[in-house]
Formats: C-alpha cells, structure tokens, sequence
C-alpha cells in the first residue's frame, strides 16, 4: 500500500439516493445501515446532504438524518455534506448542531454549502432565490453561524445549547467556495474528480490565502468523488451505470429520478443529448479493481496533497455498493472498528 494512501483519512457521503421499485423510507433506512458497516470497516466519518424536492433523492432533512445515524453507530463520525445555509437561519442551524453535539459528543461535523434549490419551484418553496447563493451573503451567513458557538451574538441573545461547544465546520467548496473557507479559516471540501485542473486551481487558491482561526490553525483539504472498486474493471464501471443515467435524465428533462438497475439503463434507447450527457458521467471517476484503484488514489493525493477522501458513490445495487466500500476499505488499510 501506498505511503499517501496509508496517511490518508476516508469517509464517505450517502446521499439516500431512491431506487426504482423502493420507497423513500428505504432509502433513509439503507443510509443507516451503510453507516453501520462503514463504522464496522473503520472508516472516519458518514455525512448525509440535504435536497429539495428530488425524486431520485430521500435526504431532504440532513441534521434530523444525521441523528439517526448518529444513534445507530458508536464510534464513526457523523455529519452534513452539507447544511445549505441560504436555506436556513444561521441560528437555527447551530442550535440544531448544538443539540447533535450534545447527544453525540466528540462525533459530529457541521459540513456547510451555499446551493439553493434545484428548481425555481422549490427556491419559491424555501423563500429563496438564486441570489440567495451569492458569496458575500454566504459569508455573511458563515461568519453568524459560528459566532453562535463563540458566544458573539448579533442579537445579545445567547444560543442554546450551542454556545462554548466546538462542533468542527467545513466548507463545500463550489466555485468561489474556496476562497470563502480559506478566509474562515476553515476546513474544505472540494470536488469532482472529473475536473482535476479545476479541483487542483481551488486546492491551491485555498492553500495560498488560508488565515489560521480557531477552527483550524492549518489547511485541511478533502477531495470528493466517485471510486468504484470491484473485482473487475468492468463490474466497478457498471457500478457508475445508474448513477450516469439519472444524471443525464435531470439534465435533459429537469429532475433527477431514481436510481434504475443497471440491466435496465443497458437497454434504454437514448437521444443524442442523453447520450452526451450520459458518455460524459462515466468518465473522469477512479474506477477499477484494488490495484487499479490504488494507483489512481495515489496520483490523486499526491496532485492534491489532501488529507481526507469523502466518497460519494451512488449505484442502485446496494450489496455491490458495499462490496466497493470493502474493496477501497482493503486499499486503504482502514482497521476494523
């Protein structure tokens, strides 16, 4: 095994993703239990994310989801990837943190984005509109959200339980995501893998203009994405099926359905619009058996220099799902909890 990869941190991020023929419900339940057998693997952290309105997607309550997670396991981490803060109060949001800390010490994470709604629909839904992402106002927001745990209010109101805990934040790093943790002093994660040059300028621009805080005295840099691993190159592709497919779909027709079986989207008769965006989902990804995936994880921790991979594999075959997980658990050495 690889020296970078033996020195690397790796999570993962289940996004509850629903599948043709299952119900919503099943999709929370599965998420559960995946963060049963990650914590049984010995991997670091499980985060849960937070989407409105989304046929192909059950996690639209992450702190509430987060809790029983948090519940079911004993030792993993658990946390958000992430809260979409313009979608909330900065206040509600760390009392609801306040209260996971306080139920789950030492084992909570408060991952933080700034995405609205997919659709315009659901942006008129949560009171919010595009400009609800902008940067300034996201910072803003940052700046509120922590200072609750701090103890400077803006109000003169004291939050709690928050107040005096330290629950550790990290920023989704999208577009100008970067520049906003470094600032913050924070923490970053930062994808996808399928634009590497992209990923390595936001890296590097982090790295250049990070301030220390009291969150963070140096650079933390996550890099997410997709790994499939497998016994073959070809089963690990077939994985990223599924997935590749409904991605084309939300493109083409505006909402991501559910996952279907990969025998099913084999047989779909696509447009040429579909198939471009559906060619251009299953490229860029770290794919392949152990060996393959090893060298690949290897180049990428070097390139990037991260301390932590966040996994964010989805497939409609949850048995292959976790054979993946048990494969990437082997090519990085993790210790069976």
């Amino acid at each position: 095994m690889s020296s970078v990869i033996a020195e690397t941190r790796f999570s993962v991020l289940d996004r509850s993703r629903t599948r043709e023929g299952h119900e919503p419900a099943e999709a929370l339940r599965d998420t559960v239990r995946l963060a049963q057998d990650l914590e049984a693997l010995g991997y670091h952290r499980i985060w849960v994310s937070e989407h409105h309105g989304v046929p192909g997607v059950a996690g639209s309550a992450p702190t509430v989801l987060a809790a029983a997670v948090a519940a079911a396991t004993r030792t993993i981490r658990v946390g958000t990837g992430g809260v979409m803060l313009p979608n909330h109060r900065p206040l509600v949001v760390a009392e609801q943190f306040g209260v996971l800390a306080s139920l789950f010490p030492g084992r909570i994470d408060m991952g933080l984005g700034r995405s609205v709604g997919f659709t315009d629909g659901v942006r008129k839904a949560l009171g919010r509109d595009k400009d609800a992402a902008a940067s300034d106002d996201f910072a803003a927001q940052l700046d509120e959200l922590l200072g609750w745990f701090r103890g400077t209010s803006p109000t003169g109101v004291h939050a709690r339980p928050p107040e005096g805990l330290t629950v550790p934040p990290f920023v989704l790093a999208m577009g100008e995501g970067a520049g906003i943790a470094a600032r913050a002093g924070l923490p970053m994660v930062i994808g996808d893998l399928r634009n590497r040059d992209k990923m390595l300028r936001g890296v590097d621009h982090y790295r250049a203009t990070f301030r220390p805080s009291v969150w963070a005295q140096e650079p933390y840099v996550v890099v997410s994405g997709t790994v499939a691993v497998a016994a073959t190159p070809e089963r690990a592709h077939r994985l990223l099926l599924p997935e590749a497919w409904s991605m084309a779909y939300s493109r083409t027709h505006g909402t991501f359905p559910p996952l279907p079986p990969a025998e099913r989207v084999e047989t779909l008769t696509m447009n040429g619009r579909e198939r471009a965006f559906y060619e251009s989902g299953l490229t860029g990804h770290i794919v392949g058996t152990e060996e393959q995936v090893a060298d690949e994880l290897a180049t990428l921790i070097k390139e990037t220099g991260a301390q932590e991979v966040l996994v964010t594999t989805s497939t409609y075959d949850r048995d292959a799902l976790l054979d993946s997980y048990r494969g990437l658990a082997r090519v990085a050495g993790l210790t069976p909890a």
